[in-house]
């Protein structure tokens, strides 16, 4: 067997449907499945269950999975190592980068950086997944996640890529029409915009310059799952909302929002949050990996870890 079939097998495991996995690899349907046939004829054992409905792994099938898994990652950086070394230190990155963010980040943040990205290293392709669930390193082929949370599970490197602070903002339309909050303790009084997470619903703490925190209870009558879609309902004047800076800052600067507690620190959780870079952890990190890391960070610098 080749590095391509066993790569092919993993893509099929990974997607769980042939016709999937030969779109990724640009091949023929019918091609991948000869190639995983002719790999279960070789080890003499049935590694998917096939019905009309469904693909699915038989246990001798998630059992080759987990060795082959890193196997193919290994093969992968060692390609990529040999070019780079034959290349010199001028090599450019090629190949496929995998990265996944949260919708709104990289909308915001992500997307307006490509162009310049794409000039510096015009040989890498990447393929950016937005999605607000946190997709799986190893099972999904992520080789570079940007994560909002702190919380991480698994054998991963993480790097801190920026610190963030978040805003309680109104647009200048409905605080005329229904006055500032003077605290935020009158909160109370008015309808906010709620992000539908458990932790954004009910609560909102802030804390003052000599570190003394409030909590306030917040309620309201709209609750999305988008920030993007609350920024843009507090743009028209539906009522306060709790953004974080990187997508409040930009309408605060131009006046369709107004900080309404610009002398606190806001949160719904921790008031230490930020971005993170994560990827698998790996013995040789791949060059699209680092160059991606070194291009972000380079962006924030000075905003990572403290």
């Amino acid at each position: 067997m080749d590095a391509i079939t066993l790569k092919t097998f993993v893509d099929v495991a990974r997607l769980g449907n042939f016709a999937h996995a030969a779109r990724e690899l640009e091949l023929d349907p019918s091609s991948v499945s000869r190639t995983v046939a002719a790999l279960e004829q070789e080890l003499g054992v049935r590694l998917f269950q096939r019905t009309t409905r469904k693909l699915s792994l038989t246990e001798a099938g998630h059992a080759y999975l987990a060795r082959i898994s890193p196997l193919v990652d290994e093969l992968e950086q060692a390609r990529e190592e040999a070019l780079a070394l034959s290349k010199g230190v001028n090599n450019q990155a090629q190949g496929t980068l995998r990265m996944t963010s949260s919708v709104s980040f990289g909308i915001i943040q992500i997307a307006p950086l490509l162009p310049e990205f794409r000039r510096l290293h015009s040989q890498l392709k990447v393929e950016l997944l937005l999605t607000d669930a946190n997709m799986n390193l190893v099972n999904d082929r992520i080789d570079l996640a940007v994560r909002l949370g702190s919380q991480f599970e698994g054998d991963v490197v993480l790097t801190k890529l920026m610190r963030t602070r978040y805003r309680v903002c109104a647009s200048p339309g409905y605080i005329a029409q229904h006055g500032p909050p003077k605290s935020p303790a009158d909160l109370a009084k008015h309808r906010c915009l709620l992000l539908a997470l458990p932790e954004f619903r009910h609560e909102w703490h802030f804390k003052d310059a000599k570190g003394k925190v409030q909590t306030v209870s917040v309620d309201g009558d709209i609750i999305i799952s988008s920030p993007l879609a609350l920024r843009r309902c507090a743009i028209d004047g539906m009522g306060p909302v709790l953004l974080t800076d990187w997508l409040a800052n930009e309408a605060i600067a131009d006046g369709t929002l107004v900080d309404l507690f610009p002398h606190l620190q806001a949160t719904a959780t921790s008031f230490d949050t930020g971005v993170w870079l994560l990827y698998p952890t790996r013995s040789y990190l791949p060059l699209k990996v680092r160059v991606m890391v070194d291009f972000l960070k380079s962006k924030w610098a000075g905003q990572g870890n403290g």
